[in-house]
């Protein structure tokens, strides 16, 4: 290995460092206010304030359990880390417990993984809230029957639905999977990849 690629690798080493010391940190934001607001709670005497707090945190809990479960590591911390992107795309994660991505080759896997990330980035740069709005994004994971099936759903402005289409099917293309889109005046697209060869 040569010098500039050792300072190459070590660069973005140092890269993949910094972003998950941000993605740490912006949990543990999370969670310090989660608690502030539960001992708020508490002093103030608002048990069924308390109790919806802590049902909150244990359905965030729970989410972000799913989404570690996954099995493929790259997915997992972009998932995990798409908070920390300044992105004005509010991203909603919901992994049905059936999903099983490691009946996937390592290929597909990887293929699904990068799918996924690139379809989210297609939503995230197609479009730019104003200051008043929110732009939200629903990404699911479900089983169905022999394939894994992937479904987005934009809300708010999400730019050229064409030119969004065309980035989608753009991401799948010479790849072990299908795109459809659900709505034609909508920003809705299904991934389909099957489980078995």
């Amino acid at each position: 290995m040569s010098r500039g690629q050792k300072a190459e690798r070590q660069a973005q080493l140092r890269d993949f460092e910094e972003s998950a010391i941000r993605t740490l940190n912006h949990h543990r934001h999370d969670w310090m206010n989660d608690l502030q607001i539960l001992y708020g709670y508490i002093r103030l005497g608002k048990i069924d304030k308390a109790v919806e707090s802590v049902e909150r945190i244990k359905e965030r809990m729970n989410r972000e359990s799913k989404i570690s479960k996954l099995g493929i590591p790259s997915l997992v911390y972009y998932l995990q880390s798409f908070r920390t992107s300044n992105s004005d795309l509010e991203l909603e994660i919901d992994v049905d417990p059936d999903v099983q991505l490691d009946k996937l080759s390592p290929g597909d896997g990887a293929d699904l993984a990068a799918a996924i990330i690139e379809t989210v980035r297609a939503y995230q740069h197609g479009g730019k809230a104003s200051w008043a709005d929110t732009r939200k994004l629903r990404l699911s994971l479900r089983q169905n029957g022999p394939e894994i099936v992937v479904c987005f759903e934009g809300e708010g402005a999400m730019g050229d639905p064409e030119l969004l289409k065309q980035q989608i099917y753009n991401v799948v293309q010479g790849k072990r999977m299908k795109a459809e889109q659900l709505h034609p005046s909508q920003a809705s697209f299904l991934l389909r990849v099957p489980c078995e060869s």
